[in-house]
């Protein structure tokens, strides 16, 4: 049987990213902001320091950085994958991003049939 498809990947460059904030800050985590300030960019920040509520969404692990998102906005999309890249500019005002001179950048595709049906049930952010 194949494996469950990745909810949220990361391109090389994102990765790229998370290392050095990783190396500046420690360990980070994700959550892909649902609009108002910051649009709807992913926010990285130190793990630990954004609180997630009972109704967060674990989409997955970059690089061992956990990638969170609110339910709400994961109804709408649940049937995409999430591609996590970096474009030149300035990140969200609360995501380490900002000041590197690169910002996060969410790109999607949707899932296949066959890979919607080996999607696994989410994990809420409480749990996670």
């Amino acid at each position: 049987m194949d494996s469950a498809p990745a909810r949220v990947v990361a391109t090389a460059a994102a990765l790229a990213l998370i290392g050095q904030l990783r190396q500046r800050h420690g360990p980070v985590m994700f959550f892909q902001s649902g609009g108002c300030c910051d649009g709807s960019a992913p926010m990285c920040y130190p793990a630990g320091e954004f609180s997630l509520s009972d109704s967060d969404v674990l989409l997955g692990l970059l690089d061992g950085a956990p990638f969170y998102m609110g339910a709400e906005q994961f109804a709408y999309w649940e049937h995409t994958q999430l591609i996590i890249d970096v474009v030149a500019g300035n990140g969200g005002m609360f995501s380490l991003d900002n000041g590197t001179g690169q910002r996060f950048l969410t790109r999607s595709r949707l899932f296949s049939d066959d890979e919607l049906r080996r999607l696994p049930a989410p994990t809420s952010g409480a749990r996670a």
